[in-house]
């Protein structure tokens, strides 16, 4: 009987800095976890809409335009409202959370960020996935 094989997982990580892509990026991907880099605000905005996503990061400081109107848009979109976004981000002021939390992010990962932090999160939202 063949082993029952699981869906990935799909991840956009919206980030600028072409080492945390990369850093993030091969981190999470693992077989079981597909991960989708956009370089701005507005690619990552076309590709949240482009197709189904489990999990969104975004970093708050992006080109063309940043993370806290990306999640704005997205969180009142029907499309995507559902999406889990998390903030990745070194901007940690308690007025950059709040902005960030107004527009409806659903968590905050501060940079410098341990790798373990950002497992534990995909497998606490995967394990919620797969169980709904």
């Amino acid at each position: 009987m063949p082993a029952e094989s699981q869906a990935p997982f799909h991840i956009l990580l919206v980030e600028d800095e072409p080492v945390i892509r990369e850093l993030v990026s091969s981190m999470l991907s693992d077989g079981t976890v597909d991960v989708v880099c956009a370089e701005d605000g507005i690619e990552g905005l076309k590709l949240a809409k482009s197709q189904p996503f489990h999990l969104i990061l975004l970093d708050v400081v992006l080109p063309k335009m940043d993370g806290v109107s990306v999640c704005r848009i997205l969180k009142s979109d029907p499309g995507t409202a559902h999406v889990p976004i998390y903030m990745l981000t070194a901007k940690t002021k308690k007025a950059d959370v709040d902005s960030a939390t107004v527009a409806g992010a659903d968590g905050y990962i501060q940079k410098p960020f341990k790798g373990t932090e950002l497992m534990a999160l995909v497998d606490r939202l995967r394990a919620a996935a797969s169980s709904s």
